[in-house]
C-alpha cells in the first residue's frame, strides 16, 4: 500500500470532459489528467487503518516452502505484479531468469509497490542451469502451462514431505522454455471459460500462488 495520508476525489470542470478521479495525498497536480482542465474537490477520504496483516513465515506449517521461477518474462510491469502477489501468498524467493527484468527497472518498482523489497530474489541468466541447481537442492518444480498433458491446477496436491515447491511461469508469447519443462515434475493449467486459452502471466501467477499457499497451509 502506498504511504499516503488519504486521497481527494476531484472532478474536471470542463463541460466536454467531466472526468472524476482519485488524487492521492499529499496532492500533486490538480489539473485534469485527461484534458488538462481545471478540477474541483468533490470529497476528501482520509486513509483508514489497514487490516492487520499476519506475519508470514518463510516455511508454512506444512513444512513446504513456496518459491517461483520467472522464465524470460518480458514486461517489467508483469514482474512487479508477480512480486506483489508472491508477497501476499507468502512466497520466500523469486528466481528471475533470462531477460526477466529485475527490481532495478522502474516498471517493476511501479507495480510491485514495495514488494520487491520484501521478497528475496536471485537473477539467473540461464533458467535451465537454475533448474539444475534447485533440483540438486531437493526442490520440486511445477510449471504453469497450457500444453497437452497438463493437469487442472485445482487437482494439485502437495506431496507429504515436500520441503520446497517452485512454481514456474514463462514468457508471455513463448511460454516456459522446453528445457525447463523437461525438468518439471508437474505441469498445470488454469481452466478457462472464454475464448482465450490463458490469462495474462501476472494474473495466472496470482491465481496459482494463492491456491498453492492454501495447499501449503
Amino acid at each position: 500500500m502506498p504511504d499516503i495520508s488519504g486521497y481527494q476525489v476531484r472532478k474536471c470542470e470542463q463541460l466536454d470532459c467531466g472526468l472524476r478521479y482519485p488524487l492521492p495525498l499529499p496532492a500533486g497536480r490538480e489539473r485534469c489528467p485527461r484534458c488538462g482542465g481545471p478540477t474541483r474537490l468533490v470529497l476528501f477520504h482520509p486513509r483508514q487503518g489497514d487490516m492487520q496483516a499476519k506475519p508470514v513465515s518463510p516455511t508454512p506449517a506444512s513444512g513446504t516452502r513456496l518459491e517461483a521461477m520467472l522464465d524470460n518474462i518480458r514486461s517489467a510491469w508483469n514482474v512487479g505484479s508477480i512480486f506483489r502477489s508472491a508477497d501476499g501468498a507468502g512466497f520466500s524467493r523469486l528466481y528471475l531468469c533470462g531477460i526477466t527484468p529485475t527490481p532495478e527497472y522502474a516498471g517493476v518498482h511501479k507495480t510491485a509497490l514495495g514488494a520487491e523489497q520484501s521478497v528475496p530474489w536471485q537473477q539467473h541468466l540461464d533458467g535451465v542451469a537454475a533448474c539444475e541447481m534447485l533440483l540438486e537442492a531437493g526442490a520440486r518444480l511445477w510449471a504453469l502451462e497450457t500444453e497437452a498433458g497438463a493437469l487442472n491446477l485445482y487437482q494439485a496436491r502437495i506431496p507429504p514431505g515436500a520441503t520446497r515447491v517452485v512454481l514456474v511461469v514463462g514468457n508471455e508469447l513463448c511460454g516456459v522454455d522446453p528445457g525447463i519443462l523437461e525438468r518439471c515434475e508437474q505441469r498445470y493449467y488454469i481452466p478457462m471459460q472464454g475464448i482465450k486459452r490463458s490469462y495474462n502471466v501476472a494474473v495466472a501467477f496470482g491465481i496459482a500462488a494463492h491456491y498453492l499457499a492454501h495447499l501449503a497451509g
